[in-house]
């Protein structure tokens, strides 16, 4: 009786033994074929790229007159108004207040500065448009600057689903009007002593109301 349960679990391991090793290779061809398609995407992707890029430099090539900047991050601009007195740009926690006009990159405009309005973006604390989101830290204060974007900086594979398509290259010319603190501190007015600190008084008195000086908007 013992040697007959031992045969009945020695067939049964040996079957499920045979059953992981068969679903073992049935997977391979699929890992295979997983790591082939990603070398494809990403073959495609860099030629989608070197494909931009040229546009882009040719673009600059044919304007000899204009001074373009090569950033970082793989996009390029150029100044229509500098402001080389300022030294501050915004950073992480600012409030930053501009006007924007976006082109296709023939110059064909996609969204007109007066369609899109002022805008207002909380840097580094807001999605927008990944090249505008480094470009506008490197402005200072009333400045206007081009932007050409190649896809992966602006709206990549997906577009915006409205007036931007698939892998599309743009041109947008930002107006940095003004940045400031999300939290700005209270300012002293010209000419006036530091106020002291107010004496204690009876239980009974209301506080004092202070006007704050708005400081967000621009």
């Amino acid at each position: 009786m013992n040697y007959l349960k031992l045969s009945i679990s020695a067939l049964l391991f040996a079957v499920l033994c045979v059953g992981c090793k068969q679903h073992e290779e049935a997977r391979r061809p699929i890992s295979r074929a997983s790591g082939s398609f990603m070398k494809k995407s990403a073959d495609r992707n860099k030629k989608l790229v070197a494909s931009e890029e040229d546009v882009i430099k040719n673009i600059i090539k044919s304007n000899p007159k204009v001074k373009y900047f090569a950033s970082r991050k793989g996009y390029w601009y150029s100044y229509e108004e500098q402001n080389t007195a300022d030294t501050l740009k915004p950073k992480r926690g600012d409030i930053a207040y501009y006007n924007l006009e976006v082109k296709d990159i023939k110059g064909k405009v996609i969204y007109a500065e007066s369609e899109l309005g002022p805008q207002t973006y909380y840097v580094d604390k807001q999605e927008i448009m990944m090249g505008l989101r480094d470009g506008i830290k490197l402005m200072h204060k009333n400045e206007t600057v081009n932007f050409l974007f190649p896809s992966h900086m602006a709206y990549g594979y997906h577009g915006d689903n409205k007036k931007i398509g698939t892998n599309q290259s743009l041109i947008c010319t930002v107006t940095l009007r003004n940045f400031v603190p999300e939290e700005a501190p209270a300012t002293t007015v010209p000419g006036t002593q530091t106020p002291k600190p107010a004496a204690t008084k009876p239980a009974a008195a209301k506080p004092e109301v202070q006007t704050k000086k708005d400081t967000v908007n621009p």
